[in-house]
């Protein structure tokens, strides 16, 4: 770390970079009223990138976010992609369905599922998609962890949204179950040699993991 930077203020410019969409504007005003996490708008910038960097056509959204995490994967995969987006709150989806045609984006482009992860998710195909999000409760982390990984092609990423819980995971005394399943996740990744791994300060924290291709 250099002293006299001023890294609150770097991240304030970060998250404000990229000018938001009306759209997205009004998406993150419902999912406030929802009480529904969404992806800060440094960690969608982020999934763009990422999601126009691998061209990407297929990605797994576990967590609606009313429908910001699937309008920032969509605005930058490759032209007839799907986002499949998994949430038990119908609300939730609901409000994603408005963001979308919104925003321009064919509903036809998202597969709404509106259940349990831990009943969809495992009926899901085995390395069929470039992209997994991980949004929602940060509870239910560690319980959607290994269906995550296993959805990923070779080469695909998985992003971790709320890396960080509000601050709480580098402090090594907060033990709150929250924060000790986020942590957890984390350094199940970080150490997992099939796959490459960043943290980012994006946002609430956003973990970046490259599933090798077994020819690594």
């Amino acid at each position: 770390m250099h002293s006299g930077v001023d890294y609150a203020a770097n991240w304030v410019f970060a998250e404000d970079f990229m000018p938001p969409s009306q759209a997205l504007v009004q998406a993150r005003a419902r999912a406030r009223e929802l009480g529904c996490p969404t992806p800060a708008p440094g960690v969608g910038a982020l999934l763009e990138v990422l999601a126009a960097a691998m061209r990407a056509t297929s990605a797994v959204e576990i967590g609606t976010s009313a429908g910001v995490g699937a309008v920032h994967l969509l605005r930058a995969m490759a032209p007839g992609a799907i986002v499949t987006s998994v949430d038990v709150e119908a609300e939730h989806q609901h409000a994603a369905r408005e963001t979308l045609l919104e925003a321009g984006i064919p509903l036809t482009q998202i597969r709404l599922i509106n259940s349990r992860p831990s009943e969809v998710l495992p009926r899901l195909a085995n390395a069929a998609y470039d992209m997994v999000l991980l949004t929602g409760p940060k509870a239910d982390y560690a319980d959607r962890l290994a269906d995550a990984t296993r959805l990923l092609k070779p080469g695909g990423v998985l992003v971790v949204d709320g890396a960080l819980a509000e601050g709480r995971v580098p402090d090594p005394a907060r033990r709150d179950p929250v924060t000790v399943t986020v942590r957890e996740v984390g350094r199940s990744l970080r150490d997992n040699e099939d796959f490459t791994v960043a943290m980012t300060a994006a946002g609430d924290g956003a973990l970046i993991a490259v599933k090798r291709p077994r020819t690594w």
